[in-house]
Order: structure tokens, then C-alpha cells, then sequence
């Protein structure tokens, strides 16, 4: 496992760290970020598909409407979202994320969805 070296402390966390939060991102948007492996971000609580997308826009600018639509703020068609073996796309973007997510053990995927036949 690679993991990118990038990180977002939360200041005012206990010793300034939380648990790191795990994200694969599908080449393309590695690619946009600049990035290799995974992105590990601290996120203050609660935990959320929100608050992890808004850490990772805000600490990879050039990611901004690539996942989420602009205004509306909503996952883009193609994109999907995945944890602990679980299709998290329609889950509301306020739900908390599963807390093997929480914790560090297992990341929050971001995939770009395969159309054709």
C-alpha cells in the first residue's frame, strides 16, 4: 500500500492529530490532485461523506466539481462510493461513514463508474 504523504492536521485535536481518514481516488482525479496512492486526511467529527469531501476539495483545489457538482453539491453521475465493501452512493452525504472508515482501517473509495457493453 502507497500512501501519499499529504496530510491535514485538524488543529486543536488532541496532540493535533486524529485518526487518519483513507481515500482512493480513481486515476484521473489522482492525476488532477497530483497525487500517488492514497490520500490520508484528518477530519474532525463527525465523520461524513461531507466533511471528508469538503477536507479533500479544500486540500486539493484543482479537485473542486470534479466529484461533487458545483452548486448543487451533489456526486457526480459517473462517480460512486464505496466503504467496507458497501455501496455508499445514496447514502445521505450527512451519515456518518462507517467507523472501520473512521479509524484508519479501511478507505473510503471513490470510483468512477464503467458504462458500455
Amino acid at each position: 500500500m502507497t500512501m501519499n504523504a499529504e496530510t491535514a492536521d485538524v488543529p486543536g485535536s488532541p496532540d493535533g492529530q486524529l485518526p487518519g481518514i483513507r481515500i482512493v481516488l480513481p486515476y484521473h482525479l489522482r492525476n488532477l490532485a497530483s497525487v500517488t496512492g492514497e490520500v490520508l486526511l484528518r477530519v474532525e467529527p463527525p465523520i461524513t461523506q461531507r466533511s471528508v469531501l469538503d477536507a479533500l476539495e479544500d486540500r486539493y483545489p484543482a479537485l473542486q466539481g470534479t466529484i461533487r457538482d458545483h452548486a448543487t453539491r451533489k456526486r457526480r453521475a459517473y462517480l460512486r462510493f464505496f466503504a467496507c465493501e458497501e455501496d455508499l452512493s445514496h447514502d445521505s452525504p450527512d451519515d456518518e461513514l462507517p467507523e472501520r472508515v473512521v479509524s484508519g482501517e479501511e478507505p473510503f473509495l471513490i470510483v468512477g463508474s464503467m458504462a458500455g457493453g
